[in-house]
């Protein structure tokens, strides 16, 4: 469980005035994350992630937290000191996040998402958003909460938000993270209180203790950790009496439109494996998001058992292609009836919580035959 450090020094919030926002609103009904510029926005004073990495953002989020470099393996670290010193559950409190602080008056009760963690966060909380964004892969929503988020009203998607829509539905929250949305913080702030992690992905506990002390839930919080930790020692337990062992290497293997990636230990099955022990083939055992290869090494996936998947259609990723190849087939792994594909709606998209939870469930069915 994640040690919490407290922060009793806020940076002021600056907010647009109602005029900046009809302006903003009129200006960006729908904002472009895809085709923003490398303004950040129109707050005065860096972020604490950018003063901390000394680089400035770039589209609509912060290159210096995507992937490598110091913004992106300190992003641990920093989220830890992120939170509230309010006692659980009391309000009003301020927030510390990536963008500074945010007052809180009452417990929110009209929150909308900005991506997939944060969804996945909200509803392992017991709280129904008003708004989402939803992505591109194969399916808008993670599957593995499409019923939970059947009824949530649509706000655009994780590469273009509808502020208008965000201002209609009257939020008292808005939760996103830097790395995506870093540009727009100050037209969020102007439609609502926001709070800001500065990456989704491997630091997806930090982040879901900052929405916990966000939503005044910091018990319910403990409880959720508590369910994943007990989903680990199922894990643990097939690894020990099942054909498995602690010296059994896991390959998480991901075909995307012009890429194939071997992720790494920062991302958020890096943190699932890891949480169970297990061991990972050299070129994944990395302090990184992931490793890239082309195609024709597909054999670089080599490990005792591979989890594949694809972000959207397997034909058009090239997964069905690279599994079909002679490279693939001849795998020690594949022989043994261990490449097995898996959701990449859980695996790769299901960045929180119940992801998390997920993912153990999978790896204890898998990994006991």
């Amino acid at each position: 469980m994640t040690t919490r450090k407290k922060i009793a020094s806020h940076i002021p919030l600056l907010r647009l005035t109602a005029v900046g926002l009809t302006a903003a609103l009129a200006l960006t009904g729908c904002a472009s994350l895809e085709n923003a510029d490398s303004n950040t926005g129109g707050s005065s004073s860096s972020s604490p992630a950018e003063k901390e990495t000394g680089k400035s953002n770039s589209a609509a989020g912060n290159d210096s937290v995507a992937t490598g470099g110091e913004g992106f393996a300190g992003a641990r670290e920093k989220t830890q000191s992120f939170g509230s010193d309010a006692a659980p559950g009391q309000f009003p409190r301020t927030v510390t996040h990536a963008r500074g602080t945010t007052e809180l008056k009452e417990k929110p009760q009209r929150v909308v998402v900005l991506e997939s963690g944060e969804l996945d966060s909200v509803l392992a909380l017991g709280m129904k958003p008003v708004g989402m964004t939803t992505s591109k892969g194969q399916n808008p929503v993670p599957d593995y909460m499409a019923d939970k988020a059947s009824d949530i009203e649509t706000v655009g998607t994780i590469n273009e938000v509808n502020m208008e829509k965000i201002a209609s539905l009257q939020p008292d929250l808005i939760i996103g993270s830097q790395l995506r949305m870093d540009k727009y913080y100050d037209q969020f702030s102007s439609i609502a209180p926001t709070v800001f992690s500065i990456r989704p992905g491997y630091t997806w506990k930090e982040n879901f203790h900052l929405i916990g002390e966000a939503l005044g839930e910091e018990e319910r919080t403990e409880q959720v950790m508590a369910d994943y930790d007990k989903k680990i020692e199922e894990v643990k337990k097939v690894i020990k009496d099942g054909p498995a062992s602690e010296d059994t290497t896991v390959t998480i293997l991901r075909f995307m439109p012009g890429k194939v990636r071997l992720y790494g230990r920062l991302s958020l099955i890096g943190t699932v494996l890891d949480d169970a022990g297990l061991a990972r083939p050299a070129n994944q055992d990395i302090e990184e998001l992931a490793a890239e290869i082309s195609p024709e090494n597909i054999d670089q996936a080599d490990a005792d058992y591979i989890f594949y998947c694809s972000y959207g259609d397997p034909s058009a990723t090239g997964q069905d292609t690279a599994i079909s190849t002679a490279a693939f087939q001849q795998l020690p792994a594949v022989k043994d009836g261990h490449a097995i594909e898996v959701s990449d709606d859980t695996w790769a998209l299901g960045l929180g919580p119940m992801g998390a939870q997920k993912i153990a469930t999978d790896l204890t069915e898998y990994l006991s035959h």
